[in-house]
């Protein structure tokens, strides 16, 4: 068993976007997966990109969203609703909505997000 208080958790960020490391490979042995929580404020973006050997799993817990897509596609995503992305996929989200955005993310396999933050705590 792991357990991982509230202080051994890692915060990222960048200008408008917070990303709690609940479980990564900087504080579990896990080899399956990361989990994340993830702020966006209202007008913050995290911009298109793509995992190559890992999938993602979003669960949009607070908030409208619109999910930015390949081919400059965009679709809404708001609380309540699950987006899985394949390796490879092009995915970033849009906070256009007026209140906090959040969301939480499974990535198999882990990946150590930090390279993608120009902040830690």
């Amino acid at each position: 068993m792991e357990f991982i208080s509230k202080e051994e958790i890692v915060v990222l960020s960048n200008p408008g976007v917070v990303s709690r490391q609940l479980l990564n490979p900087d504080n579990s042995s896990s080899k399956r997966v990361t989990i994340t929580e993830v702020h966006l404020e209202s007008g913050a973006s995290q911009p298109r990109h793509t995992h190559d050997a890992s999938e993602q799993i979003w669960y949009a817990t607070k908030g409208v969203g619109k999910l930015l897509l390949a081919d400059n596609n965009e679709m809404e995503f708001k609380a309540g609703d699950v987006v899985r992305f394949a390796d490879k996929d092009v995915h970033g989200l849009l906070n256009d909505g007026e209140t906090e955005f959040v969301y939480v993310s499974v990535t198999a396999p882990p990946i150590n997000f930090g390279y993608a933050y120009k902040d830690k705590n």
